[in-house]
């Protein structure tokens, strides 16, 4: 392995290096930064989040930056605020000891104004968000004409929240003699036309392989039936005290629905999703991040610029259905070599889908048994007992205390107060999973479910109109949808069109087909109508489309 001292970096770059606790370079900065120090083509690069590429290209360029002119020579482009800050900071600290960059960032939300008078005071480095960023570009605020370094920070996810146009018309933008470095955890064909059109004489890095998931992450899937879903999400909490993880949930409305319960529940948690302030969403942000919330319950947009390497789960409270969005969740945990677990739950008919994301990840999924009631009361016992020997004692603060202490309890005996002190915290828990039933579902049985007939009041099995399947947990209507591949529709474009529709519903989603000139996506039989008159009267971007009930495939 070579080391940072072996690279080319100059003392003052080592120096802040080594302030930082950098030991050994990741891969992604190893093969990086050398050929950032020595060549000026530009550059893709392959690498999961939390994989270090910030200190991969910002080294090189904090290096490189020419302190006596004046004007801006790096433009950084990132998908969140969040992580346009969090770049921006990491570059003023490897620039500690150098002479000093002025860095600005640049971000919507914010007060544009302050922002320009940042850009007026000069500025090496630019770091920001790629709306704000072409909108001080044709404010003729942020000028672009001379930088030598244009990097494209998480570009698949600058992509996925529809930045495409913003992109383009800052690339084209800028000047060609620059060095453009495009750094991605997937590489979607979007990803690869952006390279062709925008970069020549590309060198192309990898610190893991496209579309995989990260290697220090395990698999499991839980299989049970829909309708015990925040049931099981209780009881895998539960067996794991330490968790300290992600729940990512679908829709806003989820979202606030499972953080609401979990907090009535009793457990350290809250939400982030789209409806929350930006203040809001900083002090969210902040108690996950200083380990004052256990847990966070989000929607994958509203967690896009959380960097947090110390996740020990990371858990799906449903399976996405594009598998590239299943990679950056799991990938969020097993960071800095330390070990992850990624949960899914799922019902019979995800299995397709399961199999799905285990080719994109090139993992085979691990089946688990949801815990059941005495399995939780052993985890969380010994974690008691584990607490109470490992706790600190504080002699002089309890040392008055400690005779009144004595006395009161003086007339239980060792193993008596041994079990008072225990029953204190584990009662509830004994309580709570008396009697448990079991959920999880054995796959070899044909799951039937029944629906309620809300004319007659009976109970009957009811079975899937297009191909004879039976459903399970949810009876789903099929809808045809005259918008394909041809008009840029993809699976995620058709959850978006279901959540703009149904924007406080925890709706659920079945099987979603893309064809060229049409689609087929199936959503609870409770909202068909909503679903057809809102599609009918709004249309799809403004145009009028057709969309029906599929009644053959």
């Amino acid at each position: 392995m070579i080391l940072f001292n072996e690279m080319g970096l100059n003392a003052d770059i080592l120096k802040a290096v080594e302030e930082l606790g950098f030991e050994n370079p990741t891969p992604i900065q190893e093969k990086t930064i050398p050929f950032l120090l020595q060549s000026q083509n530009d550059m893709t690069a392959v690498a999961q989040t939390g994989s270090g590429k910030t200190a991969a290209f910002g080294l090189p360029i904090i290096q490189q930056i020419d302190k006596n002119d004046k004007s801006i020579q790096a433009l950084i482009l990132s998908p969140t605020r969040e992580l346009a800050m969090q770049i921006a900071a990491d570059l003023n600290s490897f620039s500690k000891f150098s002479t000093k960059t002025k860095i600005a960032v640049v971000y919507g939300g914010s007060d544009i104004s302050k922002q320009i008078r940042q850009l007026d005071e000069g500025a090496g480095i630019v770091v920001g968000t790629p709306g704000r960023t072409l909108d001080l570009i044709k404010r003729k605020k942020l000028k672009i004409g001379k930088i030598k370094w244009l990097v494209l920070d998480e570009a698949d996810e600058m992509l996925s929240m529809g930045f495409k146009d913003d992109l383009d018309a800052i690339l084209e933008n800028a000047p060609a003699e620059k060095q453009t470095l495009l750094f991605s955890a997937t590489m979607p064909q979007e990803i690869v036309s952006i390279s062709k059109r925008y970069m020549t004489g590309t060198y192309e890095i990898s610190a893991g392989r496209k579309n995989t998931g990260a290697d220090n992450v395990e698999h499991h899937y839980y299989l049970i039936h829909a309708k015990d879903r925040y049931i099981a999400l209780k009881r895998v909490v539960d067996s794991n005290p330490s968790i300290y993880g992600i729940i990512f949930c679908r829709t806003r409305s989820e979202t606030k629905e499972v953080a609401d319960k979990l907090m009535q529940d009793g457990y350290n948690a809250d939400a982030l999703h789209g409806d929350l302030s930006q203040a809001q969403r900083d002090f969210v942000m902040s108690r996950f991040r200083a380990r004052h919330l256990q847990i966070l319950v989000a929607t994958d947009v509203a967690a896009r610029g959380l960097d947090v390497n110390d996740l020990t789960h990371v858990i799906n409270y449903n399976l996405p259905d594009d598998p590239e969005i299943y990679i950056h969740r799991s990938g969020r945990t097993g960071r800095a070599g330390k070990k992850g677990i990624s949960i899914v739950f799922i019902h019979l008919r995800e299995k397709s889908k399961l199999r799905q994301a285990e080719k994109k990840v090139n993992k085979e999924f691990i089946r688990k048994n949801v815990p059941s009631g005495k399995e939780i009361c052993e985890k969380q016992l010994f974690s008691l007992i584990d607490k109470v020997e490992n706790v600190s004692v504080n002699e002089i603060q309890i040392a008055e205390f400690m005779p009144v202490i004595y006395k009161k309890l003086a007339w239980l005996e060792r193993e008596e107060l041994i079990k008072h002190f225990v029953s204190v915290e584990f009662n509830r828990f004994l309580q709570y999973y008396n009697n448990a039933p079991d959920i999880n579902v054995d796959e070899s049985s044909t799951v039937n479910t029944e629906v309620r007939n809300s004319r007659n009041g009976k109970r009957k099995k009811e079975k899937s109109s297009y191909n004879g399947r039976v459903k399970t947990d949810i009876y789903f209507s099929r809808f045809f949808f005259n918008q394909g591949k041809k008009n840029g529709i993809n699976k995620r474009k058709i959850i978006d069109l279901v959540n703009h529709y149904l924007p406080n519903k925890s709706a659920e989603i079945g099987d979603i087909e893309v064809m060229k000139n049409f689609s087929f996506f199936e959503v609870d039989k409770r909202y068909e109508k909503e679903i057809l008159n809102s599609v009918r009267r709004s249309g799809y971007k403004g145009n009028n489309v057709e969309i029906d009930i599929a009644r053959s495939r």
